[in-house]
């Protein structure tokens, strides 16, 4: 999992220095104020990526484990699939997680032991 965040986040941070370098260049009158636009842009995009793979990966790894009730602690049980969720970051990106929904055999609430 780490080899898979460090290239895919390596290339987007190269992606962000090679754009700002080439964008320098067509915009070479720009403000302070429209640079700082650009760059954080660009960061928005990288970011709300990582948070994503972050995510994901947290949740792959509480598919090994078992979610506890909120409502009364005992075990549930996944029902359903993966079903998808869309969200954004708070540079305005769109991110998509899956996550499991599970069922209470004891009280019968449902949850996503995720948050």
């Amino acid at each position: 999992m780490r080899s898979d965040f460090d290239q895919d986040w390596d290339t987007g941070i190269a992606e962000i220095l090679s754009g700002m370098k080439e964008w320098r260049l067509q915009h070479p009158r720009a403000t302070l104020r429209e640079m700082e636009e650009e760059a954080d842009k660009r960061w928005a995009r990288v970011r709300a990526r990582m948070i994503e793979d972050m995510a994901m990966a947290s949740a792959a790894a509480g598919r090994e484990e078992v979610g506890i009730c909120p409502e009364c602690g005992q075990p549930g049980e996944v029902r359903g699939g993966s079903p998808k969720r869309d969200l954004l970051t708070r540079g305005g990106q769109k991110i998509e997680l899956e996550r499991q929904h599970w069922v209470c055999p004891a009280c019968g609430a449902g949850f996503f032991p995720s948050g």
